[in-house]
């Protein structure tokens, strides 16, 4: 090759983290290519652990992946930033601005040249249109919105503590994440209990946690017996859980049901739904499905553009579907280090991937 390839990494999930690892020792280190990942964040968290850091129960560093340590380590390079759009024309994507929570602006927006670019960045809750989600509702899908959320959870139970008020939150979605991150405010609840009456005299705010769930059970996914037993668990702890319940618009007081009734929450999040991230309705004009999806090939290359490639919950195998779960999107990173250094080096595109 006349010169190092440019091969972008977008997102640091376990897809995107870990195929730059491997992507760093095989084509990093010898000088075959420049291994760049970009992610908004600063470190990498397992999805399914951040219910722990939105409530706080868990804020260990070693539970943290920091992506400039692992790229020193590993050959290959970390930027922070989101990229906002690819230019398919130019092989370029342009990144947004970096801001400070404050708005004030870290970095200009910037455009970073490449010749192939593998996007990771996951999936993101599904509002379903609902009115109001969008303007007045948090979620928790990646770890910059779990610690959005630990602060506000923090300063209200702050407000409710020097109010001697109460503190109501509703969680829309009874899934997982839901059901976690409804457990996981109590057990919060619980932490700061004995240091408000150690040092204050009195305990701390009563925590009332409504999760609602469209369907007739919580973790439809998992046998019905599981799905009794969690609800049992939660209303033993205190959550209040609503089946049956359809969310008909949000507001800045709550949730208005299908039904009529209304559930009040100076809180509110949507973990409801799975689609991937808006975003990538500007990636060049990539085919996706309704879910936002991006349709790639079996070797996971996009179906519009041979250098561009998609894997994990971002993507759709138009011919063979798999689930998205993090051990899929930790086995496709596998192969596709596999394969990719063959076809930079090569250009030897293979007729697919097998994935067994």
């Amino acid at each position: 090759m006349a010169s190092r390839s440019e091969i972008l990494i977008v997102g640091g999930g376990v897809a995107g983290l870990a195929l730059a690892t491997r992507l760093g020792k095989s084509m990093g280190k010898p000088g075959k290519a420049r291994i760049t990942l970009i992610d908004k964040s600063f470190s990498h968290v397992w999805k399914p652990m951040l219910h722990c850091f939105a409530s706080g129960t868990l804020s260990n560093e070693n539970d943290k992946v920091n992506f400039i340590s692992q790229a020193s380590g590993h050959h290959f390079e970390f930027w922070p930033g989101e990229v906002a759009s690819i230019d398919r024309e130019n092989r370029e994507v342009v990144l947004s601005p970096l801001l400070e929570a404050d708005g004030t602006v870290i970095l200009e927006s910037r455009r970073m040249k490449y010749d192939t670019i593998v996007i990771a960045i996951g999936s993101c809750a599904n509002d379903f249109g609902t009115p109001g989600v969008k303007e007045y509702c948090m979620s928790i899908d990646n770890l910059v919105e779990a610690n959005a959320f630990n602060e506000k959870f923090r300063m209200e139970l702050l407000r409710a503590f020097a109010n001697n008020s109460e503190l109501d939150i509703a969680i829309v979605g009874g899934g997982a994440t839901g059901v976690q991150l409804a457990a996981e405010l109590h057990k919060a609840l619980e932490i700061v209990g004995p240091y408000n009456l150690h040092a204050f005299g009195k305990a701390p705010p009563k925590l009332h946690v409504t999760l609602l769930q469209s369907g007739a059970r919580i973790l439809p996914a998992f046998p019905e017996s599981v799905s009794a037993a969690a609800q049992q668990e939660l209303e033993h702890i205190g959550v209040t859980v609503r089946t049956n319940a359809r969310v008909a618009g949000a507001d800045d007081h709550g949730f208005t049901l299908k039904d009529g009734s209304y559930v009040p929450a100076k809180l509110r999040v949507w973990a409801a739904g799975v689609k991937a991230p808006e975003v990538t309705t500007a990636y060049g004009g990539l085919t996706i499905n309704r879910t936002g999806q991006i349709l790639v090939n079996q070797n996971l290359s996009s179906i519009d553009d041979e250098h561009i490639f998609a894997l994990g919950d971002c993507s759709f195998i138009q011919d063979d579907p798999l689930p998205a779960t993090a051990q899929v999107a930790r086995q496709q990173a596998k192969h596709l280090a596999r394969y990719l250094p063959a076809w930079i080096e090569h250009g030897q595109q293979g007729s697919g991937l097998y994935f067994p």
